[in-house]
């Protein structure tokens, strides 16, 4: 059985945690990644297209589709007998917002890297490094 994090529901720090979880479980697999990335080449695209630039059976690519319309990465639109997919900035702006949630620590971990870097003498080194080891 494979554990799972469970996630504080609601919004936490402005950041709707159950949909950026969908879309981080959504985007963890790579068919679905590869996916998303053949979306943002084109406009839109069937799912006959996907299989075809993919090499996933058409099954693979409509459940994929599925979780990723879900996750709100994709939209679709009927045309004719044919669905068009396209890429849906919804999720995206979702796991945006919830990775710029942790922005705090980068910024501290930025200045902590500039403050050692500024108080940190510069050494000299000489001008043929292995020179030293040849002694």
């Amino acid at each position: 059985m494979k554990s799972r994090l469970i996630f504080p529901s609601g919004n936490i720090y402005g950041v709707d945690v159950i949909h950026a979880d969908l879309v981080l479980d959504a985007v963890g697999e790579p068919n679905r990644r590869h996916l998303l990335q053949l979306l943002h080449q084109r406009d839109e695209s069937t799912v006959s297209e996907l299989v075809e630039w993919s090499g996933l059976r058409q099954p693979q690519v409509s459940k994929h589709l599925k979780v990723l319309a879900g996750a709100a990465l994709v939209s679709a639109r009927a045309d004719g007998r044919h669905r068009r997919y396209r890429l849906d900035g919804t999720g995206l702006q979702a796991a945006h917002d919830w990775f710029a949630s942790f922005e705090d620590v980068w910024h501290a971990r930025f200045d902590a890297l500039d403050e050692l870097v500024s108080t940190t003498p510069a050494t000299t080194s000489p001008a043929n490094p292995h020179q030293e080891h040849q002694r």
